[in-house]
């Protein structure tokens, strides 16, 4: 594997994660703002990392699998100490990570039939959305904004998930 400057980038996300949660969960004063400057810079390392693979040419194997796994673990990751905190409820969750299997699912069969699918736009809205709803909770645990945040994410994820599957209910029919 080339240790490139995305995959490095994609490590360092990977590696905050457990910062971001012992953070959260130790829960000093003051805990939510630091948790918020580390998702932060965890979301900016995954604006550098596609930005620096597609443009420096540092496009690896190694990045098409880690990059939207970390992007998955970060958000889960934060959405799971919601529904700990009582901030967002477990169903919301379910639903997201249910999406992310079931697209990962279609994806993989695409593949083996000679197609990649590409992300499509609302799943870039989905994952914007999610990671600014994320930085709000994290900024105000406000009851109403709370349920205004976990709602956006719900109805963009399942929104997305759909399209991803009436777009590509063709990739089911050749693997029948």
């Amino acid at each position: 594997m080339p240790m490139t400057t995305a995959n490095k980038l994609t490590i360092a996300r990977v590696l905050m994660i457990p910062v971001f949660l012992v953070i959260l969960y130790w829960g000093f004063p003051g805990s939510s703002y630091v948790a918020l400057a580390v998702y932060i810079i965890a979301c900016l390392t995954d604006l550098a990392d596609g930005y620096i693979a597609r443009h420096y040419n540092q496009v690896s194997d190694f990045g098409k699998f880690m990059d939207p796994l970390a992007d998955k673990l970060l958000v889960v990751s934060a959405m799971l100490m919601f529904v700990e905190q009582h901030q967002m409820p477990a169903w919301a969750l379910l639903l997201v990570v249910a999406r992310e299997f079931a697209v990962t699912g279609l994806r993989l069969i695409a593949v083996d039939n000679g197609r990649v699918i590409a992300a499509a736009w609302s799943g870039k809205i989905k994952t914007a959305s999610t990671m600014v709803a994320i930085c709000l909770m994290l900024l105000w645990n406000i009851a109403w904004l709370n349920t205004v945040c976990w709602v956006v994410i719900v109805v963009t994820t399942v929104y997305s998930g759909v399209e991803y599957f009436v777009k590509n209910r063709d990739v089911f029919r050749k693997a029948a």
